[in-house]
């Protein structure tokens, strides 16, 4: 089963306004009172479940007056729910951990319906599927790229966006000569912000079907692949100076407050930061975001695109009609993706402000293609026998100890290894 539209089609469809709504998808303006139920909702946004998630509530029950809705928010949201899906109590609508192999989708979620059906309707409903059928649709689509402090940038005497990781190092080296500011903020302790490293393989790579060509690569960590530019960057970044004092004591929420008021020049974090650190800021104009630093073999810069979080509902709920309720609301009527910067996940739903400036810098959106139906799961459960952890922050933190002195390996002997353990998984699951 082939998808008809690539998603960097569907992107480039979605931000020039081509692709028109469903008439499905058009806020339901009658009152349901048919639909009942209480129902638990997990959330890792801890910074607004107590404020925006209300107001969503709010204009849900305005419609589903008699479904009753509760949130658990998590800062450990990935690790805690992972932990509660040993058993049978994980909320009735959720968020899919990322690293959750697909395989394992169906023992844990409802099915949607065939991702070619949802695909009509939905960008990246291919992220969650398995054989087919898609258990999950995002919360919203994010870009990939770099959140910087403009103000920071004019200070140092940055005149452009960096357009090559060596560009990077020098803005970076600038504002460690010029400016009383972090440079680079790692968000290390935090371990999960370090993933947002990894979608970047794609932005490098300029290719849809870069990911699903990895299970047939015995080295994709290797000099002048995708993973090792990226990774590179990285190292470099904490070999030089150019980040905090001490990334053992890294502090996330503190984090944002920083590169939004000028005392942290730059992260690596998705597009959904934006909006956050704009809210956070004493001038949220003083907010910028910009692709990762690479220009590929064609002349394009591209940033990866995808869904952010998969929305999902619990296979064991009591209260399914509720928990569907609330899943395709959330998606199609609170405009949770446009008030926190993203791309709504429905089709024709506009693209936001924020990323304003990728369509001025000419910055190509490109999304990773499905795998091919007798290639699903594969990556998946390479990278698990391997051990590696591509949505783990292990190898990541792993390269910042070894810049930092504190492993006796250099960048070259990281990047080996995890070769050596990617060939050794990839010979075993291949032959299955």
């Amino acid at each position: 089963m082939k998808k008809i539209l690539s998603s960097v089609l569907i992107l480039m469809l979605v931000v020039l306004g081509l692709v028109g709504g469903d008439s499905n998808q058009v806020a339901a303006s009658e009152v349901n009172e048919a639909v009942k139920g209480r129902i638990t909702v997990l959330t890792n946004r801890t910074d607004i479940v107590d404020t925006d998630f209300q107001e969503y509530k709010r204009e849900f029950n305005k419609i589903y007056p008699n479904v009753k809705v509760e949130f658990e928010a998590m800062t450990d949201y990935s690790g805690q729910v992972k932990i509660r899906m040993n058993t049978k109590d994980y909320g009735d609508v959720l968020l899919i951990p990322n690293d959750i192999p697909v395989r394992d989708l169906p023992d844990f979620f409802l099915p949607l319906g065939t991702y070619v059906e949802l695909n009509k309707k939905y960008l990246f409903t291919d992220d969650k599927a398995y054989n087919g059928i898609s258990y999950g649709i995002p919360v919203a689509v994010n870009a990939q790229g770099i959140l910087y402090n403009k103000k920071v940038f004019q200070e140092a005497g940055i005149q452009e966006i960096p357009k090559t990781p060596e560009d990077f190092l020098t803005a970076m080296k600038k504002i460690k000569e010029n400016t009383e500011a972090i440079p680079y903020y790692t968000n290390y302790a935090g371990g999960w912000p370090m993933n947002q490293w990894e979608s970047h393989r794609t932005s490098v790579a300029g290719d849809p079907d870069y990911v699903n060509g990895m299970i047939h690569d015995d080295e994709p960590f290797a000099a002048g692949k995708p993973h090792y530019i990226v990774y590179k960057l990285l190292y470099d970044l904490v070999k030089e100076g150019l980040i905090e004092r001490d990334p053992m004591t890294t502090d996330w929420e503190s984090s944002k407050h920083w590169i939004a008021n000028g005392k942290v020049g730059a992260m690596v974090l998705g597009s959904w930061s934006i909006v956050q650190a704009q809210q956070m800021a004493a001038n949220p104009a003083d907010v910028g975001y910009m692709p990762f630093p690479y220009t590929n073999k064609d002349g394009n810069v591209y940033a990866a695109s995808g869904g952010d979080y998969n929305i999902a509902i619990n296979k064991h709920t009591k209260n399914k009609d509720a928990a569907r309720a609330w899943m395709y609301w959330f998606i199609n009527e609170s405009g949770f993706a446009i008030d926190q910067g993203g791309i709504p996940s429905f089709i024709g739903g506009g693209f936001p402000t924020t990323l304003s400036a990728y369509q001025e810098l000419g910055v190509k959106l490109i999304g990773n293609n499905p795998a091919p139906d007798d290639e699903q799961g594969i990556l998946d459960a390479i990278d698990h026998e391997s051990e590696i952890g591509f949505w783990q922050p292990d190898y990541k933190q792993r390269i910042i100890e070894a810049a930092l002195g504190n492993r006796n390996e250099s960048f070259d002997d990281i990047m080996n290894d995890l070769n050596r353990k990617w060939a050794k998984a990839r010979a075993k699951i291949m032959k299955k």
